[in-house]
């Protein structure tokens, strides 16, 4: 078999085995702290994350449409990731997000992730505990290596069960890890609200036509780094999630899902040039317009896409790197207020990076614009609006 840059066994000190099998399963940022240690195969690394931004938005509440100015923590995190020997590694990551967002001080701080993870080979590998769903691309981007601000705000989380769950994965690279398959298992959607207790399956395929994206979790920019268009769908269900009629306990729905994506980035003389988009529909039957659970949440029956592009100037300005980025979104819930759906909505936006240290030390700004196909007569949250965002990004 022909060896690529992600092969677990290759002839080195297994100190650096270890630290590649970490690699390739990180949902996070490549960036990490200080590490220790232990014995011939463990290693333990801490790394600290913070993204704090200062955002304007025309409205403050549902029912508030003065103008609000807030400072707050989006991100705050602390991780502890290594392994347990040459096979077995770990993740256990702590966050207290969006803390003082709109006067939620003190917010608790809770396990974000917590797996453990057994590299057997490079076609087979596993995850087990709470980890990131593997449905959507956006989804399984580094929140702390986006190319935009950040991911969309709805669009790439899956209704029930939203950025994480708990489960297990089994995935792997072939063909030189030009193409990754991944199956989940996971817990879904769980309550007394759920008709059925059934679990919730995903399955995820990519192809790398040029280099490859080999580790379980994706960037949304490689800053030049790498030359990389990868197209990829993913399927995603679950029985039985809710009833149609609530009240009398009938009229039982499932939920299925489907999302095609592509991303490209081209390093040139010129720039770098970054180019992604995906496709997303998400089917619970039209629960949501008929008698079911208060839970049910609006986007359980969405349909939407993104389309996202960056450019990177070729040298630096002054002490750091400069990048431009726009972001076009459209979502069509189908939830309906009477014969009126107020929830459709298209977002637009336009930013900049400014990398003072890749993505360890970086300052970014974005600008968008929400429009609304009908805007609602009272809910100021569902009626056109423009936000700023100035964020202030730093991991150790």
């Amino acid at each position: 078999m022909k060896k690529t840059a992600n092969t677990r066994f290759a002839a080195r000190p297994l100190t650096l085995a270890c630290a590649a099998a970490l690699v390739a399963v990180l949902p996070l940022s490549a960036a990490a702290g200080p590490t220790i240690e232990f014995g011939e195969q463990g290693s333990l690394t801490f790394t600290y994350a913070l993204q704090g931004w200062l955002q304007q938005k025309d409205f403050t509440a549902s029912n508030d449409n003065g103008s609000s100015t807030d400072f707050f923590l989006r991100r705050n995190r602390l991780t502890f990731s290594g392994q347990y020997n040459d096979y077995v590694g770990f993740y256990a990551q702590l966050e207290a997000g969006n803390d003082d967002k709109l006067g939620n001080d003190d917010k608790s701080v809770s396990y974000r992730d917590a797996y453990v993870t057994l590299d057997y080979r490079d076609e087979v590998r596993f995850i087990v505990g709470r980890f990131k769903n593997t449905f959507s691309r956006e989804n399984l981007e580094a929140c702390l290596e986006p190319l935009t601000l950040d991911r969309g705000e709805v669009l790439p989380y899956t209704p029930f069960a939203g950025t994480r769950d708990e489960g297990l994965a089994v995935w792997g690279n072939l063909l030189d890890a030009k193409f990754q398959y991944r199956f989940m298992i996971a817990d879904g959607r769980e309550g007394v609200e759920v008709a059925e207790d059934n679990p919730r399956m995903t399955a995820r395929v990519h192809y790398s036509f040029w280099e490859p994206e080999f580790n379980y979790g994706y960037l949304g920019t490689y800053l030049g780094t790498q030359k990389v268009l990868t197209i990829g769908a993913a399927y995603d269900m679950q029985d039985g999630v809710a009833y149609g009629n609530y009240p009398s306990r009938s009229d039982i729905k499932d939920y299925d899902a489907w999302t095609v994506d592509a991303f490209m980035e081209y390093p040139a003389a010129s720039g770098v040039y970054t180019l992604s988009g995906a496709y997303f529909e998400y089917d619970t039957g039209g629960a949501f317009n008929m008698t079911p659970d208060p839970k049910l949440p609006v986007n359980s029956d969405l349909e939407g896409y993104y389309v996202k592009a960056g450019y990177m100037l070729p040298n630096k300005v002054g002490p750091g790197r400069l990048q431009f980025f726009v972001r076009h979104e459209t979502l069509d819930y189908g939830a309906k207020t009477g014969n009126v759906e107020y929830y459709d909505n298209d977002w637009n936006s336009v930013g900049v990076n400014y990398y003072l240290d890749g993505q360890k030390l970086k300052v970014s700004f974005e600008y968008a614009d929400v429009s609304f196909d009908n805007e609602h007569p009272t809910d100021v949250a569902l009626q056109d609006y423009n936000q700023a965002t100035l964020g202030l990004q730093f991991i150790f």
